[in-house]
């Protein structure tokens, strides 16, 4: 498929271009529990009695809220980075509770964050602790290893993620199992293309072949996707022709991966030349390949920040629409994601709009109008007994506030006077019956 590309190999490079900024959040971000922001709160209020407030708000909280509030802690995107401090004594705290139990991912985080704080002796003495607890079973080693430098990654770490490709790289020359070799190479290749180091992770890759290992489709996409981050195009494309060359499937989700580096890059031109290119080679669109477009539609996204002008149909979004953006969203509605995203039988006519930002939403919510249009009048399809618009932050949500993509769907019920409204038992949906859809759209 990619047999006609002219592909260069870029010549070595001394330093790495600065990464693009990440786009803006579209989606809610999960939040802390209610008791966790309390418990924060307190804490924020008097410093001076932690100590006191950790071992009440661990004796009063059950697993998932205490689990809850340290998670948020060690996270690199904590509302909270003040009281970051916390996560250790916090930690330690819960790991004194009877419903405990250890694992290495939890342990490498607060490894990880003490790293980033400068605690070094800290972190050390942890891992020294956990190298004593794992004893001689190489495999969870590795296993550790490998959520370590994971997290060293998100905190964007670079001295700890080559402190532990340097114990890694020692591991891959002493053992003798492939897995752990194996293992060792997808961490260390990932982590150093999250980095922004795509060559030198793809010269693990045949490192690995020196050593008689076969690379994975995973080393492959990890190095793809780095080369992409970094606008490393040409390295991009050669890389994907050597994938089909050793036998391996251009996806969906590698596709989605080379529709992402482009739209950071702005370039619309060739992300509308790969989804044609993804049609002609049967390759199915997905949630994330309307995310990874859309996200890179700067028009749209200027259109959805006034919710009561954007368009309410099809043909109006193409009028407001000019270039590449029209042609990329004309790619999209003829896949098949809508209907992916709907559940029809007798009792319920559904589209859940899980996993989608706001820009995809807003196309997916236009074209699922035409849609009820034509399957409520067409004898092909059961008339369905309700209809129902599933926009997240519902019974099941521990986000506080509206989520964009239910704002959205909420102004666009509003405009357009739908009978379909806020279902009582499950804020996070819409609900009408059928019969009454049927006679506002028709």
């Amino acid at each position: 498929m990619l047999g006609h590309l002219q592909v260069s190999r870029t010549q070595s490079w001394n330093h790495r271009p600065p990464l693009p900024p990440p786009p803006p959040p579209l989606l809610a971000q999960c939040s802390l529990s209610k008791q966790g922001q309390q418990f924060l709160y307190s804490v924020a209020r008097d410093p001076t009695a932690s100590n006191r407030l950790i071992c009440k708000f661990i004796a009063s909280s059950p697993k998932s809220i205490a689990l809850n509030a340290l998670s948020h802690l060690l996270s690199p995107t904590t509302t909270h980075p003040h009281l970051s401090s916390l996560a250790l004594p916090l930690y330690s705290r819960i790991t004194e509770v009877s419903w405990f139990s250890w694992n290495p991912k939890l342990i490498a985080e607060v490894i990880a964050l003490l790293y980033k704080q400068g605690q070094l002796k800290e972190a050390e003495t942890l891992v020294s602790e956990t190298l004593i607890k794992l004893g001689s079973r190489e495999r969870d080693i590795v296993s550790f290893y490998c959520n370590l430098i994971d997290s060293h990654s998100k905190h964007s770490s670079n001295q700890g993620v080559f402190d532990v490709i340097s114990r890694l790289s020692q591991i891959v020359s002493e053992s003798s199992s492939v897995y752990a070799k194996e293992r060792a190479y997808a961490s260390m290749i990932s982590s150093l293309c999250t980095d922004g180091r795509p060559v030198e992770a793809e010269n693990l890759i045949e490192e690995m072949k020196v050593r008689g290992l076969k690379p994975s489709v995973f080393e492959f996409k990890s190095v793809v996707y780095g080369c992409g981050r970094v606008g490393l195009f040409e390295d991009m494309l050669r890389i994907l022709l050597q994938m089909e060359n050793e036998g391996f499937e251009l996806d969906t989700v590698l596709s989605n991966m080379v529709l992402s580096s482009y739209g950071t890059y702005n370039k619309q031109s060739e992300m509308v030349s790969w989804l044609k290119r993804m049609k002609d080679s049967n390759i199915p669109f997905s949630i994330r390949t309307y995310n990874s477009v859309l996200n890179s539609c700067p028009m749209i996204m200027s259109i959805l920040k006034d919710l009561k002008t954007f368009p309410l149909t099809i043909d109006e979004l193409m009028e407001n629409l000019k270039g590449e953006e029209a042609l990329l969203v004309k790619e999209l509605i003829g896949s098949t994601v809508l209907e992916e995203a709907m559940e029809w039988d007798s009792s319920e006519g559904k589209l859940d709009l899980h996993g989608m930002h706001l820009g995809s939403a807003f196309l997916i919510m236009l074209q699922w109008r035409e849609e009820m249009k034509y399957r409520l009048n067409a004898g092909e399809y059961v008339m369905p007994v309700e209809i129902t618009v599933v926009c997240g932050s519902g019974k099941h949500s521990i986000v506080r506030g509206e989520s964009p993509v239910k704002r959205m769907v909420r102004e666009m019920m509003t405009r357009t006077r739908s009978p379909m409204r806020i279902d009582r038992k499950n804020i996070g949906c819409f609900v009408a019956k059928a019969k009454v859809v049927k006679n506002w759209l028709c």
